[in-house]
């Protein structure tokens, strides 16, 4: 199996996986925004290719304000019907739901561990298993493949780089969760 890192390497034309490999892909996250886009973006890349989140990621962050998690945890009938007549994103009725659903489950957390991220680095410490559990449990359309990508791409998981790979030394400098397991 190709790791991303081998994929970018070997695929010098696909500029918008290599852009996110180097700059974003498994960088520590620290905004509960950006966390929950990520999440978000994950889920709707269940089914489909990374490259296609990638072209529209600029469109769902318009679609989503941002990925506001409290202006999300609000939207309406009108804000579905919204969400699901736009072509920019993927128009899928779980995935919409998913979004808003999980956007007030996030709210709900806040309450007792201050933010998402303090929700998450609570629970830094779980095996990859566990936290597939504890997503499940916790949110909606969070299945492992999800989960696992979402934890690799904020830096809670290890292997989001190969060793030999220049950015893992970049991300491994930013001391993200997983280097202090």
């Amino acid at each position: 199996m190709t790791t991303y890192c081998e994929y970018c390497n070997s695929h010098p034309e696909d500029t918008l996986n290599k852009t996110y490999h180097d700059t974003q892909y498994g960088f520590p996250l620290k905004d509960d925004n950006l966390l929950f886009e990520r999440l978000i973006l994950e889920i709707n890349q269940a089914g489909l290719s990374w490259i296609t989140i990638l072209r529209k990621a600029e469109n769902f962050r318009k679609a989503y304000h941002g990925f506001d998690i409290d202006k999300i945890a609000a939207y309406s009938k009108e804000d579905r019907a919204r969400l699901l007549a736009d072509a920019g994103i993927i128009r899928n009725r779980l995935k919409v739901n998913a979004a808003i659903e999980n956007a007030k489950r996030i709210q709900v957390l806040r309450e007792e561990f201050g933010s998402f991220k303090g929700w998450v680095d609570a629970n830094r410490t779980l095996s990859k298993e566990e936290w597939i559990k504890l997503f499940k449990k916790t949110f909606v359309f969070t299945g492992g493949e999800i989960v696992n990508e979402f934890l690799l791409s904020t830096g809670y998981l290890a292997g989001a780089h190969d060793k030999d790979c220049p950015i893992y030394k970049r991300v491994a400098s930013l001391r993200p969760a997983w280097i202090n397991k």
